[in-house]
């Protein structure tokens, strides 16, 4: 029988059925897109865990960073998305703002800032997202569980990653927080969705797994 870490290699599938067929999404973004470029990072991160667990090696998640493991799943979401939405492309401007664009607006696809597109981000939590400045933006997160890099410290058991949900809204500045910081304060910058895009993102679902909750 495998042992917990060798199943914790594979991720839980994605249930189609929990796809949410009347959300809105711009750019001729289809829910179908999405489940297409979800199933492709868990085909990914299975792969990769699987070729750590031959070699004794920890997976992906297990090592990372939570914050440096987040942003990969929300990068791996802007280069795999635009292969199944032929309408959006990943923003070539480096740190550029938004991460995906429509394509052929900007020169070579690369803009700096532009309110035109969909922020991207991965999230082990269900509310409460971050970015670092009130911004009119569609915005699109990618909720999910798994292991972090402190688990075994805490005695936290194996476990497989499991996108737990989607969501996305057309955000307006007021739908964001601002924390600022004092003149000695080191903390990121930070601008935090508030209760209103929240109720905006919730509403608009495209995933959710209830039994991951």
């Amino acid at each position: 029988m495998p042992d917990k870490e060798q199943k914790a290699c594979l991720p839980i599938p994605l249930n189609i059925e929990l796809f949410n067929s009347h959300c809105e999404l711009p750019y001729g973004l289809k829910t179908h897109h999405v489940y297409q470029a979800m199933n492709e990072f868990i085909d990914f991160l299975g792969f990769i865990n699987v070729q750590l667990k031959t070699k004794d090696m920890s997976r992906l998640e297990s090592f990372l960073m939570p914050a440096n493991f987040s942003s990969i799943v929300g990068e791996f979401m802007n280069m795999s998305i635009p292969k199944y939405c032929c309408n959006l492309v990943k923003n070539q401007y480096h740190n550029g703002h938004p991460d995906l664009i429509p394509i052929n607006t900007f020169p070579e696809n690369a803009v700096q800032y532009s309110s035109q597109g969909i922020e991207v981000k991965g999230s082990r939590h269900l509310n409460g997202w971050q970015g670092h400045n009130p911004e009119a933006v569609w915005l699109m997160v990618f909720c999910f569980d798994s292991n972090t890099s402190s688990d075994s410290m805490k005695n936290i058991e194996p476990k497989p990653f499991v996108f737990r949900a989607v969501y996305a809204a057309k955000l307006n500045e007021d739908d964001w927080t601002f924390s600022g910081r004092s003149s000695t304060s080191r903390r990121t910058i930070t601008a935090s969705v508030n209760r209103n895009g929240f109720r905006k993102m919730k509403s608009n679902w495209i995933y959710e797994d209830p039994s991951h909750f």
